[in-house]
């Protein structure tokens, strides 16, 4: 099965590199910035930006649409992008201190709640011995879904992890739950495998299913979680006037306003 999950996330990782390869390399211009998003309902919220943009400062906002979590950050880093807006500050942490990238937040967007998703079971206390639980296999998210679990008594983790704990941090796990590491774009499709019972799925990758944390989640993060999104770019590219203009583009009304529609109430305005 993990073959099976591997070959999709090469294949994602193919077509984002196509659609970088396409483009030119990013903008220098005031009037001209290159974004990185995910593909589906976060790049809805971004197209909204985008309008903004232009009608109110006059800037051009060309989308660049990424599959998954693993290219956007190296194609930033690399001038290919000059912004990304996709990912949670301990992310970028992780992926800054793994690359050796020179990137930062300039800022906030919207908090996705993190929850538990089944087609199953209804409540965790229906959750049997030896279930399968999929989580986000990259650190940060992994290291989330783990305080999630946490959070509902599901196990326990070691005193002191802070926002990174591993599997291996799992001290009591009383029903001794399978948990399976699996690439984030891919989790909304283990929905309908016959072995996992539950995934723990970001808003960004359970949006495209229809459904939404705060109504169809069995398990949900508070809304005061510490993994809210954030607009990103170089360190030395921080005070760009384009820069600024699409992070004043994104924090408006009508960004908040179509996120809250297109999200169904499952995006927390962050800013």
């Amino acid at each position: 099965m993990m073959n099976k999950w591997r070959i999709a996330l090469v294949a994602g990782i193919v077509t984002a590199a196509m659609a970088l390869t396409a483009c030119d390399s990013a903008s220098h211009s005031a009037n001209h910035i290159k974004v990185g998003v995910i593909n589906g309902a976060e790049q809805d919220v971004a197209d909204v930006a985008k309008k903004v943009a232009k009608e109110k400062y006059g800037l051009d906002v060309e989308l660049v649409g990424f599959s998954g979590s693993l290219l956007p950050n190296e194609a930033t880093d690399k001038s290919d992008l000059d912004a990304n807006v996709f990912q949670h500050r301990p992310f970028l942490e992780q992926q800054n201190r793994e690359h050796g990238y020179k990137l930062v937040a300039v800022g906030n967007t919207f908090v996705f709640p993190m929850a538990g998703y089944s087609k199953k079971i209804k409540n965790i206390n229906d959750l049997k011995d030896s279930d399968t639980i999929a989580i986000p296999f990259d650190p940060t998210n992994l290291g989330r879904a783990l305080l999630l679990l946490q959070k509902t008594g599901l196990i326990t983790l070691k005193p002191d992890t802070g926002l990174l704990p591993t599997v291996l941090d799992i001290t009591t796990n009383p029903h001794n739950l399978r948990i399976m590491e699996v690439e984030g774009a891919q989790l909304p499709r283990l929905l309908d495998d016959p072995q996992v019972t539950v995934a723990i799925i970001s808003t960004t990758y359970i949006q495209q299913t229809g459904l939404t944390p705060t109504k169809d989640g069995i398990f949900i993060e508070d809304k005061e979680s510490p993994y809210v999104n954030i607009i990103v770019t170089r360190e030395n590219n921080k005070e760009a006037e384009n820069v600024k203009k699409f992070i004043q583009a994104y924090q408006s009304d009508e960004v908040e306003q179509a996120a809250n529609r297109i999200f169904n109430g499952g995006a927390v305005k962050g800013w």
